[in-house]
């Protein structure tokens, strides 16, 4: 479905999904909800809350609260996500499995991102649940990073993928698996090793940044995320598998809000927030790859295919526009410096 002019001026495309995103909850829907909202069909919803969605029933409760937020004329379909837990029941699993509202299950190696503290320490401690996942078909959603505090922050994704994910695919053959918001080189090598059996969102900030944009020339807390930025060349290899075309690679912003405050102290959050101008920021890629006709099978196909779900049917067309995004947007009392606050956008939703 994806045509463009000639002078790749303009594109439509079938409406993307986002198989990863953060809403948070309370005073903050409002503006993340929407933003998302104008740019997205579906969105995978992520658990981390406070206290986490651990349950089936928490989980369609955290729905409704997204639904409620959607302000007059917007549509999205919120896909719920459960936190793992050693406690997590099958029963849980069966419902989550059975029900349109949900997507899957959410591995946080404990302590490794935010909100992850009461996550599961290793893979290992759950198998009796990834049984349960297997048989009933139900995806494991994975945050790729080795929680051990002596594994170099830059070595955690791949260190990972060895000590972690090898053994489970290995162990359960029928388990769907996604690797979440990938960001080395080797995870890209993992994933098309495997490209029968899992899947993986690449985010946009990781597709247009590395370590130096973050460290280079000052700090830029607004560019610190989990999975860190890597070098350049981890980032050329995630550039090449969302252009190639290749159904295991889909889009999944992991856009996280954060207040000012959080990002810009001493300790500050992991987390950029991308919903403002997501779609846009991926045109940017696809066209400085010369790969704007492969946006529609990254953005709105991939995804859908992997769980299962029809493409949507709606369009979107964006176009040729330049546009500056807002230095900061306000939700409530919480000011959110999003990505490229304040900087020219290439591209824009007509």
């Amino acid at each position: 479905m994806t045509t463009q002019n000639a002078q790749a001026t303009s594109i439509t495309l079938r409406k993307p999904d986002d198989f990863h995103i953060h809403f948070r909850d309370g005073q903050l829907l409002d503006l993340t909800v929407n933003h998302a909202a104008e740019r997205f069909g579906r969105v995978g919803v992520m658990p981390n809350l406070i206290p986490p969605v651990i349950t089936y029933a928490e989980g369609l409760e955290y729905r409704s609260r997204i639904l409620n937020a959607l302000r007059d004329g917007n549509t999205l379909d919120p896909l719920m996500i459960m936190f793992l837990q050693k406690t997590t029941s099958v029963e849980c699993i069966k419902s989550a499995a059975q029900s349109p509202e949900f997507l899957g299950i959410k591995y946080y190696p404990s302590g490794v991102t935010t909100n992850s503290s009461s996550g599961v320490s290793n893979l290992k401690d759950v198998y009796t649940i990834l049984e349960a996942m297997e048989k009933n078909g139900l995806p494991l959603l994975i945050h790729g990073e080795s929680p051990a505090k002596n594994v170099d922050v830059f070595d955690r994704e791949a260190r990972f993928l060895e000590d972690q994910i090898e053994p489970v695919l290995k162990d359960f053959p029928g388990l769907k698996v996604v690797m979440e918001h990938i960001s080395t080189s080797q995870a890209v090598d993992f994933v098309n090793a495997y490209e029968d059996r899992i899947g993986a969102t690449i985010t946009a900030h990781h597709l247009m940044y590395n370590r130096n944009d973050m460290l280079g020339d000052g700090i830029k807390p607004h560019m610190y995320c989990k999975p860190i930025l890597k070098r350049a060349t981890h980032q050329d290899a995630l550039r090449k598998a969302a252009t190639s075309g290749k159904a295991c690679f889909f889009l999944g912003t992991d856009s996280a809000p954060h207040g000012k405050g959080q990002k810009e102290c001493s300790s500050g959050c992991a987390g950029c927030y991308t919903s403002h101008a997501a779609i846009e920021l991926y045109a940017e890629v696809f066209e400085q790859e010369n790969a704007l006709d492969k946006l529609e099978q990254f953005a709105s196909l991939n995804g859908a295919a992997f769980y299962g779900i029809k493409p949507n049917e709606e369009t979107i067309t964006l176009v040729k526009e330049s546009w500056t995004p807002e230095a900061q947007f306000t939700a409530g009392d919480v000011n959110i410096v999003p990505l490229r606050a304040g900087e020219e956008i290439l591209w824009k939703i007509k």
